[in-house]
């Protein structure tokens, strides 16, 4: 029973981790903090963006929790920084390798999600100032968009069959 519930803390938290994200990007990097945050909806060829800061500002409470929850005979809030590690992760992959390419993985896929998820995510740049209107999150983007990408893949397969 305690590994389902460890299980339920590290979804739970990974899950949050969306939420979080979301209204952080929402409004605090298109809000207060725009000007740390500008630089990654500006075309650039630097590696490193001052938006990147915002990595270090969510490592902090996984770090802590992680620490407390050893310190603490490895009890609830080991899983909670866990799932907000897992979550860092995901990001690193999804937003730095799919959506803009940091690094190269994912450039080839004809998966609907992750196509709808790069979708989004450009729509949401298209915009060079802070006043966008949609697509703040990382893993969840409107229907619409899952939508799109699902007729696109399934043209692409039909294509590919004749």
């Amino acid at each position: 029973m305690v590994y389902l519930f460890n299980l339920f803390c590290v979804l739970t938290s990974f899950v949050a981790m969306e939420i979080v994200a979301w209204s952080t990007h929402k409004y605090i990097m298109h809000g207060l903090l725009w000007h740390m945050h500008e630089d990654h909806h500006r075309p650039h060829d630097k590696k490193v963006e001052k938006n990147d800061f915002f990595a270090l500002v969510f490592a902090i409470p996984a770090w802590l929790f992680i620490m407390f929850g050893i310190m603490d005979g490895n009890d609830y809030k080991l899983y909670i920084g866990i799932g907000i590690t897992l979550y860092g992760i995901c990001y690193v992959l999804v937003h730095d390798g799919l959506i803009h390419q940091r690094f190269k993985i994912f450039n080839q896929t004809d998966n609907p999600w992750l196509i709808a998820l790069r979708k989004g995510h450009k729509v949401h740049h298209k915009q060079l100032d802070k006043s966008n209107t949609e697509c703040f999150g990382m893993l969840v983007v409107p229907l619409k968009y899952y939508r799109e990408a699902r007729a696109y893949t399934r043209n692409l397969k039909k294509r590919n069959l004749n």
